[in-house]
């Protein structure tokens, strides 16, 4: 039987091609988040890195949870339609909104207790954001000042997020200083009259800053490098007021105010004369009175289901609104963004920008600003890679033409 196949020696200079070994880098950090491909990676290695308590608050929502997961899964029931034979050479994710212009169409979205998830807290994610060339939205119940976030960051794009207090006078005050630090977007929540239930922070018995119990300690033991920065840098201190000594949710429930009405916005609307975002929006007829009242944008958002449980998918919900809207009215979205093909579905569908929070936060708690900007370039290699296999070279380009909803009936 004759031979397929012909066999001989391999010649050292054919080895040598072979044999280009990398090698180990002794930066730990480095290493870890170059094993991260996806902002799933990313969980996996802040959930090893950081203590129960607080990587609960950051990944958990609100009762049965299913607001989150309802969420996530819309994204998933998407499926793109391409075009092929396209000249894709350039893929722009350029993205103007509010009047700015920003390198990406998803900035980072406003979150509390930031520097009890990992030491760098909200610095770490302004200075991630203004590398990228994306806005940084610092919350109420942030864990930097507002000055300070600015400092850290002063080519930043720094945005600032407001929950209206039962102190009209504190949060008003709050207003001001974002306001004197050059704050020109102003991000008003809506959709806190009280704190959602969060099963796991009760029962993780979550405070802030973190008490050392039993539980905690034990806990502790396999995540060193957490518990060291916690005690060897400054303490946990809210942005705007005095530390707290109860549990997360007395907290929220303190703060917030069951009393706030569309006559607030009106006044707000008064008060503020840079651009205007309500956050919180979750069904029609609210998104068209924030507009009436003075909105520059309206943000759908169910609060990363951290406030009702089963609420609206605002993936759902953003085609209706899109609908009724002129097309130059803004309408941005939240919640459930896990993969740059998920903001490209959101813009494809009427988003004009997009916002990730828990995405921005498993980066930062595997690896503080690197693991932002890890979680960014994700994000960002994702949407171009998307952008190009759908055949199309900017974000204009993108209509409902490009997705569908599985039916999985």
């Amino acid at each position: 039987m004759a031979k397929n196949v012909k066999r001989q020696f391999p010649k050292p200079s054919e080895l040598a091609p072979l044999l280009q070994f990398s090698l180990p880098t002794l930066r730990r950090k480095k290493r870890r988040l170059s094993q991260a491909y996806t902002i799933w990676d990313l969980r996996d290695i802040a959930k090893r890195r950081t203590p129960k308590g607080p990587f609960d608050y950051t990944d958990g929502s609100a009762e049965s949870e299913v607001s989150l997961e309802r969420a996530r899964q819309a994204f998933r029931d998407l499926e793109f339609i391409p075009s092929i034979l396209k000249d894709v050479s350039t893929a722009d994710l350029t993205r103007t909104t509010l009047g700015e212009t920003f390198s990406m169409p998803v900035g980072i979205a406003p979150t509390g207790f930031t520097r009890m998830m990992q030491t760098e807290g909200e610095i770490a994610g302004a200075r991630a954001a203004a590398k990228y060339g994306i806005p940084f939205t610092l919350s109420t119940l942030g864990t930097s000042t507002i000055e300070d976030v600015v400092a850290a960051a002063p080519d930043g794009r720094n945005w600032f997020q407001l929950y209206m207090w039962k102190d009209r006078d504190g949060s008003m005050a709050l207003v001001e200083r974002a306001k004197r630090a050059g704050v020109k977007n102003l991000m008003l929540t809506v959709d806190v009259p009280a704190a959602g239930q969060r099963i796991r922070d009760y029962r993780n018995g979550l405070t802030v800053p973190p008490r050392l119990t039993a539980g905690t300690i034990i806990n502790a033991l396999p995540r060193p490098a957490w518990w060291i920065n916690f005690l060897t840098t400054p303490s946990i201190e809210f942005a705007s007021m005095k530390n707290w000594e109860g549990t997360v949710g007395e907290l929220l429930d303190y703060m917030f105010d069951p009393t706030m009405t569309w006559e607030d916005l009106k006044w707000i609307r008064q008060q503020w004369d840079g651009t205007l975002t309500v956050k919180g929006i979750q069904n029609l007829e609210d998104a068209k009175m924030a507009a009436e009242l003075g909105a520059d944008a309206v943000l759908l958002s169910n609060h990363g289901g951290r406030q009702l449980d089963r609420a609206p998918v605002m993936l759902h919900l953003l085609k209706d609104v899109r609908q009724e809207f002129k097309k130059d009215y803004e309408i941005h979205i939240d919640t459930g963004i896990m993969h740059g093909g998920d903001v490209l579905a959101a813009i494809a569908l009427g988003a004009r920008y997009t916002y990730v929070g828990r995405a921005y936060l498993y980066g930062l708690m595997a690896g503080g600003q690197d693991g932002v900007e890890k979680a960014l370039e994700i994000l960002r290699t994702q949407m171009v890679r998307n952008m190009k296999l759908l055949g199309v070279n900017s974000l204009d380009e993108l209509t409902p033409a490009h997705v569908r909803f599985l039916n999985r009936q």
